[in-house]
């Protein structure tokens, strides 16, 4: 696997991995009790986008670290999925 290759699917592995951890550990304006006006009561009352980056980064630092070992080391690709459907012909 190239650098550039590595790279992309480090950085494709990371925004998914973004979306999952954005949700968790997210406390509304509404039950932290504190709605600022103009703001809907279900917006979040603090992101804490650094610490969620920094997440973000480590999990997917580990799922590209076991997909590097299925891929690099091992050799399985999704090729080496066995076919289920029938060839017709």
């Amino acid at each position: 696997m190239s650098f550039f290759s590595g790279f992309a699917v480090y950085f494709i592995i990371w925004w998914v991995t973004l979306f999952a951890v954005l949700p968790l550990g997210v406390r509304t304006q509404e039950e932290a009790g504190d709605i600022t006006l103009g703001t809907t009561e279900s917006a979040p009352f603090t992101a804490q986008l650094g610490k969620k980056a920094l997440i973000t980064t480590l999990v997917s630092g580990v799922i590209f670290a076991v997909y590097y070992v299925i891929t690099s080391v091992y050799g399985l690709s999704v090729d080496s999925i066995p076919r289920i459907v029938p060839e017709f012909g």
